[in-house]
């Protein structure tokens, strides 16, 4: 039996493609729904489509790939429906089909697996554009530091399934960037990813969880991520939730920011939550792992190979400052010469 999501070349990903549209167009006569259109979205750990109809009420339609059981998806779903009962969040929430299923397996073509199908709540909102304002970025800090308490206040029941963010899933992302290295890296420039792994795998089997600092996060919270409205980010796209260090939310989405606003993110967050007074050190640690991680999950993509060249001189730029020691977080960065 296939992969529902095989697609390692071009002929595959259409084919998948169009497989998805037809498993979307079935799961929809599923659910109490009046829809006028199906927009395709992207291909990335699911498919998407916005599914619009003719009021203010939109929709989400989501096919996983195979790397979640059905468990998983269903504990990704009763999270999203606790934190929305915080009067300070508003994020994705499930919904469930005719029949009151929240996680519904949908016939496709003979010879591959019937894929997960769940329909969400759309949050309205629209994805930043050119450069952040302060209160973008402070807002962002205040946005993940009461997601932080909210998942901290959640009590999960005994069949609750979430993936776990750390050493292990850190060195699994490593053996796959190991085959596939050569598409973007020198072998001088992956002996320098080599050498940062290794350092984040020390530093963190040394970091201690706590109640405080480690718990249900996001765990792909960059600003792709996040819906503005009156400069208010609201969070989607739940899929990666999972175990992990809190700081690990903050430091993706701090790769996308300038030093000003990493700053401005800390502020906001620490008018919630305070950090510990030695986080900046554990927080360039997940920096530099998500760089690393980022590389990993991209680059068995040729479509992705001319991007993952041009962003090496900034990437191994902040590598090297990490290998020296130096503290590089809020600080401008310059680009280095990469053959």
């Amino acid at each position: 039996m296939n992969d529902f999501f095989r697609f390692d070349t071009h002929e595959e990903r259409r084919a998948l493609l169009i497989r998805a549209r037809k498993v979307a167009l079935s799961a929809i006569q599923q659910y109490d729904i009046e829809w006028d259109n199906i927009q395709f979205i992207q291909l990335s750990d699911t498919i998407t489509y916005k599914i619009e109809t003719s009021t203010d009420n939109h929709y989400l339609l989501r096919i996983h790939s195979d790397l979640l059981s059905r468990e998983e998806i269903r504990s990704e779903l009763l999270l999203l429906q606790a934190l929305n009962k915080s009067k300070d969040l508003k994020v994705p929430e499930g919904i469930p089909s005719c029949d009151g299923i929240y996680v519904l397996d949908i016939e496709t073509e003979i010879g591959y697996r019937r894929p997960y199908i769940t329909m969400m709540r759309w949050i309205e909102g629209e994805k930043a554009t050119g450069e952040f304002k302060d209160s973008h970025a402070y807002n962002m800090g205040v946005l993940m530091s009461r997601l932080h308490e909210a998942t901290k206040d959640f009590n999960p029941p005994s069949d609750f399934v979430r993936p776990t963010w750390g050493v292990e899933t850190f060195k699994r992302d490593m053996a796959k960037l190991e085959r596939c290295h050569e598409h973007f890296l020198s072998e001088e420039a992956w002996k320098l990813y080599q050498d940062a792994a290794e350092k984040v795998v020390s530093q963190l089997t040394t970091m201690r969880p706590s109640e405080h600092n480690y718990g249900l996060i996001h765990a792909d919270l960059h600003t792709g991520n996040m819906v503005f409205n009156d400069n208010q980010p609201y969070p989607i796209d739940f899929g990666r939730c999972g175990y992990g260090y809190y700081l690990y939310d903050m430091a993706g989405t701090m790769l996308e920011l300038w030093p000003k606003h990493r700053w401005m993110l800390i502020q906001g967050y620490e008018s919630i939550r305070k950090l510990e007074m030695d986080y900046t050190r554990d927080l360039e640690c997940f920096f530099v792992m998500i760089i690393i991680e980022n590389y990993c999950h991209h680059a068995s993509d040729p479509r992705e190979t001319a991007s993952l060249i041009n962003e090496q001189k900034y990437a191994q730029a902040y590598i090297r400052e990490y290998l020296n020691g130096n503290p590089f977080l809020f600080e401008v960065i310059e680009a280095v010469n990469v053959d």
